[in-house]
């Protein structure tokens, strides 16, 4: 157990190891980073809003109309 290429061949194989299980942390680490910025993304597109077309437009004033008048009614105001 004392012959030098022991000692040489085990300390090149763990750093092999070594190398092997830091390479796959890596991987693992840029794998969730990608992960989270897909996440985002999703997120910052969800946020912004779509143009509506004339219809929708209309449709969002009629709903719109229609609350002003029944906070109007909620509040005792006649219209």
């Amino acid at each position: 157990m004392s012959d030098p290429s022991f000692y040489l061949i085990m300390a090149s194989a763990a750093l092999a190891g070594l190398a092997m299980l830091i390479s796959a942390g890596l991987a693992g680490w840029r794998g969730w980073l990608r992960l989270k910025e897909q996440e985002l993304r999703q997120d910052v597109d969800a946020r912004t809003p779509v143009p509506a077309s004339t219809s929708a437009r209309i449709e969002i004033a009629d709903l719109r109309e229609r609350i002003r008048k029944l906070e109007a009614i909620a509040a005792g105001v006649d219209l």
